[in-house]
């Protein structure tokens, strides 16, 4: 614990940059997806091992998600009657995503965290395609209810397992699950997103190695993104936010392989 709570003040820099990576982080969940790369690389710069950073970004942006459900309040009224077996779905499979982290060693996380990144840099670039195509056919698509719960099911193992770009896994598996309209879809993701991020604080929170200083420095700031993107996402240019998620994603992968390799 002497690692977590350090008697040794934190660095001004630290701290502005977290916190302002914090605030990033929430926007750019609500409106493009992908923010744990924004806030991930950030922890990682101020000195966290990856594994550490990991479970600190994952606590850190539940205020974040939350801020995001306050923002899509009025769509998710309309979703009340689907959520319920939804979330059973993300209470199990975020669990299990979870103490997969946890048992897994930290040194075969070290190596799995570029491929992560890159993974999730890969799926925020391609959210657009995924949106038109989800477009398209929510309006006629509607499957067996069981087929989207075990789909959400297995989009939640791997966001409490890593959790950069779950926004965009989630939106894919329920589009092609679920007859509804884009709108509604991006509200239901919003609480799945909320839900798999209240299961990594409890989990982590007792059993994982977070830094409790970073998370009340990001925890604010990402609330007030996830709000301030939710109630903007039609008034800002997206695909500038996109791509820039995106860049940060390749170039933090690129430099943990470099490290590696160094």
């Amino acid at each position: 614990m002497a690692g977590i709570w350090s008697s040794a003040p934190v660095e001004l820099w630290k701290i502005v940059a977290v916190a302002l990576a914090g605030g990033a982080c929430g926007v750019f969940n609500s409106i493009a997806g992908g923010g744990s790369l924004v806030l991930f690389p950030v922890l990682l710069l101020v000195g966290l091992p990856p594994l550490s950073a990991n479970v600190t970004n994952s606590v850190a942006t539940w205020a974040g998600y939350f801020g995001g459900v306050g923002g899509f309040r009025d769509e998710i009224r309309e979703q009340r009657g689907r959520l319920p077996r939804l979330l059973v779905a993300t209470v199990a499979g975020s669990g299990i995503g979870c103490v997969l982290l946890l048992i897994t060693p930290s040194a075969a996380f070290d190596v799995l965290v570029p491929l992560l990144v890159l993974a999730a840099a890969i799926l925020t670039g391609v959210q657009p395609l995924v949106r038109k195509r989800l477009a398209d056919r929510a309006a006629t698509t509607v499957r067996p209810s069981w087929t989207a719960v075990g789909a959400v099911f297995l989009a939640t193992i791997y966001g409490g397992y890593f959790g950069a770009a779950l926004g965009v896994i989630v939106l894919g598996v329920l589009g092609l699950t679920i007859g509804e309209s884009l709108r509604q879809l991006n509200a239901t993701k919003a609480v799945i997103s909320l839900v798999d991020a209240s299961v990594s604080v409890v989990v982590f929170g007792l059993f994982g190695p977070v830094h409790w200083g970073y998370v009340v420095i990001a925890a604010p700031t990402t609330l007030l993104g996830g709000y301030v993107g939710a109630r903007v996402a039609r008034r800002v240019n997206e695909t500038v936010l996109r791509i820039t998620i995106v860049a940060i994603g390749v170039v933090v992968a690129g430099v943990l392989f470099a490290i590696q390799l160094w």
